[in-house]
């Protein structure tokens, strides 16, 4: 059994790949049973542990099991630890036997980076140049990148409620040679952005519905609890609105929350991105303007960038 760290997934990913293998994986037949939530007791402090396996359908012409395992504990800031880890277990989906362990957030940022990608490849207006990155955490500079792969980006904009963050985000993308602003007033930036992406731990709207142009696409990856927020019901209703999966209608920030208060109806939503890789429903029309994604999360991401992982490492 092999293990990879950040940096052997970082060497065995590309954007462009992945956002093909997850196209191909979302298209497929691959099961995906409820995610498993635990809490943890723990004296003083709340803990999480979530399971989320998937698996290869039986058409699969070489069929993986797949399971990430991540951990929450709330109180790791005063320890200096990250509050949320994980690990990615991959299983040869024949016999069962463990193939390999992998970091788990690092196969995190991609997936969830190139899935969004994968939503604008679908969403976006074709000829999107300037992106709006709200947040400056671990997933900033993947979001980015993975955009700039499905579209021709050539004004980039960081905002982020403490500027020096944004501005270390401008400087690692420099060190690739992409540039990039870190800027202060976001709903300046938010009213001329083709694409806006947030990913923050928010918890009232950060992007207003007003605020965006015609032909906008608004990528929401950060709101993941009923009490997280990025952007407002007036965002939804002027969108056509794509979730990852029917779990982001019921859970989550955002869509399930202006449901919950009745500010958008569950009814208004286009589909799943699933739906929108397999035509089952279409991405914008001309007339259409704005689009929206929401990202939760979903089980198949993960196993889709494992295998890449795994095959692209073992033809190498």
């Amino acid at each position: 059994m092999r293990l990879f760290n950040a940096a052997e997934i970082d060497a065995a990913l590309s954007f462009e790949g992945l956002i093909d293998g997850l196209d191909l994986a979302f298209r497929s037949d691959v099961v995906m049973p409820p995610r498993a939530h635990h809490s943890i007791e723990r004296p003083g402090e709340q803990a999480v542990l979530l399971v989320m396996p998937a698996w290869s359908g039986p058409e699969a012409q070489r069929p993986y099991i797949g399971t990430k395992i991540v951990s929450v504990f709330f109180g790791n800031g005063k320890r200096n630890l990250p509050g949320v880890m994980g690990a990615y277990l991959l299983m040869d989906g024949e016999t069962g036997q463990p193939l390999a362990v992998m970091d788990g957030n690092r196969l995190t940022v991609w997936r969830t980076a190139c899935a969004s990608a994968l939503a604008a490849r679908y969403m976006a207006y074709p000829e999107a140049s300037r992106m709006l990155m709200v947040g400056a955490g671990n997933l900033a500079p993947f979001l980015i990148r993975a955009h700039r792969s499905v579209r021709p980006l050539t004004d980039i904009a960081i905002w982020a409620r403490r500027p020096e963050a944004a501005m270390a985000v401008v400087d690692d993308l420099a060190r690739d040679g992409i540039a990039a602003r870190a800027v202060t007033d976001l709903e300046g930036e938010a009213r001329a952005a083709d694409i806006i992406s947030c990913a923050t731990n928010a918890t009232e709207p950060l992007i207003h519905g007003r605020w965006l142009k015609r032909h906008a696409h608004l990528d929401l990856v950060g709101a993941f609890t009923m009490q997280m927020r990025e952007a407002d019901a007036e965002a939804l209703q002027r969108g056509r609105v794509v979730v990852d999966s029917s779990k982001a209608i019921e859970e989550g920030g955002d869509v399930a929350l202006a449901i919950r208060e009745g500010s958008y109806s569950a009814d208004q939503v286009l589909g799943t991105l699933g739906e929108l890789c397999r035509g089952t429903i279409s991405g914008p029309h001309p007339d259409s303007g704005i689009t929206v994604f929401k990202s939760t999360g979903v089980s198949l991401e993960d196993l889709a960038a494992a295998i890449t992982v795994w095959e692209r490492s073992n033809a190498a």
